[in-house]
């Protein structure tokens, strides 16, 4: 990959996130999409703030960041429950890059009974914890870091299929997530007259920690491998490509958009 990127540069191919600063919330473990998306956006010449939960998960996203090309600028809590922390989150970007040139949003979150019971018996504490977490703390972050962002800066967020059509046992995430989806219209239509823009990629279901949280994952992804019309899955690399697309100039004109990188399975109707 380094060799790769230095490469690029001597022969003078354009590198898509060359001088761009990008945030990344938050990065769990190896295997998560935010970690992809990392490894694509180093790739391009991205300078990184890498953001973790919890000390839990701090060392993990430590190790993980001594393997990118490009040393982050900051590696920082992002747990968007406490609200000093995110005051602090944004102190930390404008001592450490000035302004960044946008973020991603890769933060979800259910409790496990809301995923193993009906929907029908979602308790309010459940809905508002799945809500809070996986839809509202984009708008949050999004108001938190303006004063930040420089401009015409890019947020991408990532969504999933369930939020259009019933997907059994996703239940709360999957009306969280469409709650998500309409809030990156809104957003869009709030922050484009400064030039900001705001988009999801609604990925396929991809074999992550958090993602076996859900019951009969494993059969979701046999019925998309089978159903798909690539006949497979998709990778990680493939959502984080698009993710440093869309905080490339290459992706200037799209705002308020779901991209779908799922290998076609949402075109299928049978």
């Amino acid at each position: 990959m380094c060799n790769t990127f230095g490469n690029q540069k001597q022969r003078g191919v354009k590198v898509l996130l060359d001088g761009k600063r990008i945030a990344i919330f938050n990065i769990a473990n190896k295997r998560s999409i935010a970690w992809s998306i990392a490894q694509s956006m180093d790739a391009q010449g991205a300078e990184l703030i890498l953001g973790y939960q919890n000390e839990r998960t701090q060392a993990s996203v430590e190790k993980l960041a001594t393997e990118l090309k490009n040393k982050p600028l900051a590696i920082v809590p992002c747990d968007v429950t406490i609200p000093e922390q995110l005051e602090e989150l944004q102190e930390t970007i404008r001592k450490q890059a000035g302004t960044i040139n946008g973020f991603v949003h890769s933060l979800a979150f259910a409790p496990r009974e809301a995923l193993q019971n009906p929907y029908l018996f979602t308790e309010r504490d459940e809905f508002l914890t799945a809500l809070e977490i996986s839809a509202y703390s984009l708008v949050l972050l999004a108001r938190t870091l303006t004063p930040v962002f420089s401009d015409e800066a890019s947020i991408s967020t990532l969504t999933y299929y369930g939020s259009e059509k019933v997907m059994p046992n996703y239940n709360v995430m999957g009306v969280a997530k469409a709650a998500l989806e309409a809030s990156v219209r809104y957003l869009a239509y709030d922050m484009g007259p400064a030039g900001v823009r705001v988009n999801a990629i609604s990925a396929g279901p991809i074999n992550t920690v958090a993602a076996r949280g859900v019951s009969g994952f494993l059969d979701i992804l046999e019925v998309h491998e089978a159903k798909a019309p690539l006949k497979r899955t998709v990778e990680g690399r493939e959502v984080g490509d698009t993710a440093t697309f869309l905080a490339s100039d290459l992706s200037s004109g799209i705002t308020g958009e779901v991209i779908y990188v799922d290998t076609g399975y949402n075109i299928v109707g049978l």
